[in-house]
């Protein structure tokens, strides 16, 4: 196989993405070239040469693809590694074509939320200025209207539809793998469940290519303070009606209380004592009506997005820290949707968060400097380090690494790109313990199938449809812990059957796209034995590593998890092909 100069390319300019600036990436272009590892630091890796190359393939990338083996051999695995750390300076023309074909990923949030209206029924009833009627007429709408909301609802859908298939297709193509892992991993870190709300998916499309996408390999805190400024997290996790309790101090009062001042103050001064009276009662029932403090969000954001539950705050924190990010709001959720301090929300009152004062008053202030202190918190360097190491290591972080992770975390102020360098040169990431050891997730099981058989990217809905089914809805996870980064999470019976079944089909023909007559193998491989079929395809797709039990399995095509009549379904080299993906060796990294 030849190898893929592509892989190889690096640009001496800018190359843009979503969400990324052209600035951004020329600063970086201008780094000193970090050192490669030394000789004896190498030498002393457990794993062989071959397998540090396909390590580096499972673990930085999402699998390779034809030739990729060969092309990151001759590079060296610790060069793709640098430059995989640096992916402004990987040229990738293919996942920048296919992001130009899905047209809602280009759009602000309020183009989608105007243009694919959330709720099309009240948004046709509230530009024709109706509202009003439509909702005292108790008569059904007519015919022709419930075709065209059924129409218009339709076209709505096309959101959340591009956005799981842009996820997919992009993680199948794109030549910064790294970038790509990474963004899953924060996505899933900072999860957001798209089912929340009917704006949810038009909200994450700003997410992922504002928020997370420039921030990946970037600096911590600037990651947080982008998701901390998202209205999709703060509508996911309610903080966008967190408001001051009745009780508080706010900057300014509401603007219903606001208005019933004023009333009252207009009233004859002979009444001034019954005025002031009921003014306070009517007051008071205003502010007891409003929404008061929501913890959701300053409970997750110490628990999962930071500290970690063990990370030493209690629940006066949580209760300190919600006061304190009182007034983080939207701006016309469903026709703007863009972040908004509101001061008559904000609890203007003094707090204590871990041991530090903020002082009252500060308003929106004290909520950046909640996110300063937490970003660079020593459980925050310890939690990210160990999440991190989990996920390119082993479900059991090595202590010692973890402890150097997070020592690189507080002495480079959250760099990512630079615990990830920790991490990914370490011993420990090339020892032969970590070889094969982390179970695939859903998605990493279908991008990577993809990938080895050279697919081309689905555009439509369907192959993220498939993540679906093996159990990874894409932005589907409803509580904000995300979905497992550990094998326990995902391996039973039911499971391993679906994958098997899943690599069964895609051999088969029956995933959108795939056709195993274009796998670069198949031709020389089509002819030959049987023997020689399993063997070419172990070489091809396992790394040349297989059980002598699945060997045999590959050569009887007699899988023990599968009935006689599935088993007689797919024959020849697509059976041997399928049975592979989704063997033991290929469901692992």
């Amino acid at each position: 196989m030849s190898l893929r100069p592509s892989l190889l390319l690096v640009v001496p300019f800018a190359v843009g993405c979503a969400g990324g600036t052209a600035s951004t990436a020329t600063e970086r272009l201008d780094l000193p070239a970090r050192p490669m590892p030394t000789a004896a630091i190498v030498m002393a890796r457990e794993q062989t040469a071959d397998q540090q190359v396909l390590h580096a393939l499972h673990r930085l990338a999402f699998g390779p693809r034809p030739g990729d083996v060969e092309a990151v051999r001759a590079m060296g695995v610790d060069r793709w590694i640098a430059l995989q750390l640096e992916p402004r300076r990987i040229a990738d023309p293919a996942a920048d074509s296919l992001v130009s074909r899905y047209r809602t990923l280009a759009l602000t949030l309020p183009q989608l939320l105007d243009e694919f209206p959330p709720n099309p029924v009240l948004r046709k009833m509230a530009r024709q200025g109706n509202l009003a009627t439509m909702r005292d007429s108790a008569s059904a709408p007519s015919q022709a209207d419930s075709l065209e909301y059924a129409m218009l609802r339709r076209r709505t859908a096309v959101v959340g539809q591009e956005l799981s298939s842009a996820r997919v297709a992009r993680a199948v193509v794109s030549e910064r793998q790294l970038d790509e892992v990474m963004t899953d991993f924060w996505l899933n870190h900072f999860n957001v469940f798209a089912g929340k709300s009917a704006s949810m998916r038009h909200y994450l499309v700003a997410y992922e290519r504002d928020a997370i996408r420039p921030n990946v390999l970037g600096n911590f805190r600037t990651l947080l303070g982008a998701v901390a400024h998202s209205p999709a997290m703060l509508f996911y996790l309610d903080n966008w009606q967190s408001s001051a309790d009745s009780s508080r101090p706010r900057l300014i009062a509401p603007r219903a209380v606001q208005a019933a001042q004023r009333r009252y103050a207009q009233r004859a001064p002979q009444r001034a004592g019954q005025t002031t009276a009921r003014r306070d009662t009517i007051i008071a029932n205003l502010q007891q009506r409003r929404r008061g403090l929501n913890e959701n969000y300053a409970r997750e954001l110490m628990e999962l997005h930071t500290l970690g539950v063990d990370g030493g705050y209690t629940q006066a924190d949580v209760t300190e820290a919600a006061r304190i990010l009182t007034g983080w709001s939207i701006q016309q959720p469903n026709e703007l949707g863009v972040f908004r301090f509101n001061p008559a929300q904000h609890d203007a009152g003094g707090k204590i968060v871990l041991g530090t004062a903020f002082e009252a008053g500060q308003g929106v202030k004290e909520g950046e400097q909640l996110l300063d202190l937490l970003a660079r918190h020593q459980s925050t360097a310890r939690f990210i380090a160990t999440k991190l190491v989990q996920r390119f290591v082993s479900d059991t972080p090595p202590a010692a690494l973890v402890q150097r992770a997070a020592a690189t975390f507080t002495r480079t102020d959250g760099d990512i790109r630079e615990v990830v360098r920790t991490i990914v040169t370490s011993e420990e990431f090339f020892a032969a313990a970590a070889w094969r050891a982390k179970v695939k997730s859903p998605f990493e099981v279908v991008v990577s199938a993809l990938r080895a058989l050279n697919a081309p990217a689905d555009t439509t809905a369907r192959t993220a449809a498939i993540v679906s089914r093996l159990g990874q809805g894409i932005y589907q996870h409803q509580a904000p812990n995300g979905w497992p980064e550990t094998g326990d999470g995902w391996i039973n019976a039911g499971a391993i059957l679906n994958r098997i079944n899943f690599g069964i089909a895609l051999a088969s023909g029956r995933v959108p796209g795939v056709q195993l007559s274009r796998w670069t193998p198949y031709a020389s491989l089509s002819a030959l034995p049987r023997a020689q079929q399993v063997d070419g395809v172990v070489r091809a797709l396992l790394g040349g590593d297989v059980s002598s039990d699945m060997r045999g399995i590959l050569l009887s095509g007699d899988h023990p998890m599968l009935e006689q009549a599935r088993r007689n379904e797919t024959q020849g080299l697509a059976q041997i092909v399928g049975l592979a993906l989704g063997s033991p060796e290929f469901q692992r990294r």
